[in-house]
């Protein structure tokens, strides 16, 4: 990590499967059960993926290109706003996925972010994000509210960045 361009990594252990996380991480209709997106792509190396709101306006927040696909155990991803193109290049989004005998050691790691409050917006982002997808895969259900709305102020901001009203 250099001081310009930071890099947040996050480790959660989940009851789980590889398979299933997988799953939960590339189907947009699980994605979207604690997500509050669907992320949406063929998942394949040089396609593109959208993370898309739920409200039927086809509005994506966040897009990308698949870098790497290898189903169960990692995908890596182009993360930003659509159409962006960074002067210091995208960040990348890794998601290892490893078994340990019944459970699963998910690490997601964000590089070459832009700046010290793009770490601080992902830092806020991912493990709310991972708590929710470790809640659905180990009881059946998200959590009763979404955990990133504790920081709604900061998320309203940056849907109103991105909407094209």
């Amino acid at each position: 990590m250099t001081a310009d361009k930071p890099t947040f990594a996050y480790v959660t252990y989940i009851h789980s499967t590889p398979e299933r996380v997988w799953l939960a991480l590339t189907d947009a209709d699980l994605s979207a059960q604690y997500w509050g997106h669907s992320n949406v792509s063929d998942w394949q190396a040089g396609s593109t993926w959208e993370h898309r709101r739920l409200d039927g306006s086809g509005i994506a927040d966040v897009a990308g290109t698949v870098l790497e696909a290898t189903p169960p155990t990692r995908l890596v991803v182009t993360f930003g706003e659509p159409g962006a193109v960074p002067a210091g290049g995208p960040s990348t989004v890794t998601f290892d996925i490893e078994r340990y005998k019944d459970i699963v050691r998910l690490t997601v790691t964000q590089e070459n972010l832009a700046d010290a409050y793009a770490l601080h917006l992902v830092s806020l982002g991912w493990p709310a994000v991972v708590a929710n997808l470790k809640s659905l895969l180990e009881t059946g259900h998200a959590m009763p509210q979404a955990p990133w709305e504790m920081h709604a102020d900061l998320r309203a901001a940056q849907m109103d960045r991105r909407d094209p009203a």
